[in-house]
């Protein structure tokens, strides 16, 4: 007889629960099964993930950037391009139109190198599209705040990333 779908459930929480604690994620388990947590980056300092290990399969959804202010045509053509590279994960977006990557892998396939390899492709794609789906959908309100804080002299340090197309018009 094999074992039955709480078996494989129970052991894919085992490897989950090693597998972060192997990378050294710190991560909260408010129900048995979900682990929240926040992956470190360089462009986006935090991006936070939730991990559900369902009866079936387990589940990965990771927060990106909020519903863009503009150019949303642009946005999710670049977003819809980029999902063709991506691995074990896509783009959505949330019925608010915030960008989330989602992901899910069969029972049978989680080890702990994929709750591994799953997290970095989260991490890095996260990190690599940040500014990009800044330039894109928050261009507006960037060149505002850059304007307004170079008029009172205050520091524009967190805005060097943008300072290529900073000063550009439109």
């Amino acid at each position: 007889m094999t074992p039955g779908p709480g078996h494989e459930r129970a052991r894919v929480v085992e490897v989950v629960r090693a597998a972060l604690s192997a990378a050294e994620v710190s991560a909260d388990q408010p129900r048995d099964g979900v682990f929240q947590f926040e992956l470190p980056g360089q462009q986006k300092l935090a991006t936070p993930c939730q991990l559900v290990v369902g009866d079936h399969a387990l589940a990965i959804h990771a927060f990106v950037c909020r519903n863009p202010d503009e150019n949303h045509e642009e946005v999710y053509r670049w977003l819809l391009a980029r999902n063709l590279r991506l691995y074990g994960v896509a783009f959505g977006v949330d019925r608010n139109g915030d960008i989330y990557l989602d992901g899910r892998i069969a029972h049978a396939a989680v080890t702990a190198d994929e709750v591994d390899r799953l997290l970095g492709s989260v991490l890095a794609c996260a990190d690599e599209s940040f500014d990009v789906l800044l330039r894109l959908g928050f261009a507006s309100a960037i060149r505002k705040e850059y304007a307004w804080r170079v008029s009172r002299g205050q520091s524009t340090r967190n805005l060097d990333a943008f300072r290529g197309w900073l000063s550009q018009d439109g």
